[in-house]
C-alpha cells in the first residue's frame, strides 16, 4: 500500500475506492474508511470454498448466484466484502447490491472476530438483508450459525456442529452437512 493511501486526507468516496482495482488485500469502505485485512488463512478460504460449493446446487435450483469475496454494496459509501453472497443476481459487474442478496456469509476467525459477531451483522441488518451465517472455528471443528432479521436486528435461527446438518427452507431450500465443511487433504 503506499503512502498516498495513508496520507488520504478526506472521506473516501465509492468512485476512489473502485479506483483502486483488483488487490491483493481485502479492503472494504465504510462511511468513507477504507478497512485492509490480508487474505484470510488457508483454512478459512477452504471452509468459505467449501461451504460455497455446499450450497451451490440449491442456490441454482432457486435461481440465485453464489459468490465469493464479491463487493456487496449495503448503502452508498458502504461496500463490504463478504466470503460468500447468495444472491438474485447476474454475474456481470463487480458489485451485488443489498437488495438482491438472499443470504450473507462470514467465516470467523481470530483476527477478524469482532467485526464479523458485532460491526458486520448490524451493517448488513440496517441494509435489509434477511439471512445471516456466521461461521465459528471452535477447537479445530466447525459451528454454523444461521440468523435472520427480525425488525432491524438478526435472531438466531439455528445453531448446529460437528455430526449435524444445517438444514432451512429459507432463503432457499439447502442442507449443509457441518462434517463436509471439515475436509482434509491427506498428506503423502
Amino acid at each position: 500500500m503506499s503512502s498516498a493511501v495513508l496520507e488520504h486526507p478526506e472521506p473516501w468516496s465509492e468512485d476512489e475506492y473502485f479506483a483502486f482495482g483488483e488487490t491483493s488485500n481485502r479492503i472494504e469502505l465504510i462511511d468513507g474508511s477504507l478497512w485492509l485485512s490480508p487474505a484470510p488463512s488457508k483454512r478459512h478460504q477452504h471452509i468459505a470454498f467449501l461451504l460455497a460449493m455446499g450450497l451451490y446446487a440449491a442456490a441454482e435450483r432457486s435461481g440465485f448466484l453464489v459468490l465469493q469475496d464479491v463487493n456487496l454494496r449495503l448503502a452508498g459509501g458502504r461496500i463490504l466484502q463478504p466470503d460468500i453472497v447468495v444472491a438474485d443476481t447476474d454475474d456481470l459487474g463487480t458489485t451485488v447490491e443489498a437488495a438482491e442478496a438472499k443470504l450473507v456469509v462470514e467465516v470467523v476467525s481470530p483476527s477478524n472476530a469482532g467485526t464479523d459477531r458485532l460491526l458486520k451483522p448490524q451493517l448488513y441488518a440496517a441494509a435489509g438483508i434477511a439471512w445471516y451465517l456466521r461461521v465459528e472455528q471452535p477447537d479445530d471443528s466447525v459451528e454454523l450459525h444461521l440468523h435472520r432479521l427480525v425488525d432491524d436486528r438478526y435472531a438466531p435461527a439455528e445453531v448446529v456442529g460437528p455430526g449435524r446438518t444445517l438444514a432451512s427452507d429459507e432463503p432457499f431450500p439447502f442442507a449443509v452437512e457441518v462434517a463436509s465443511l471439515l475436509r482434509r487433504r491427506p498428506r503423502d
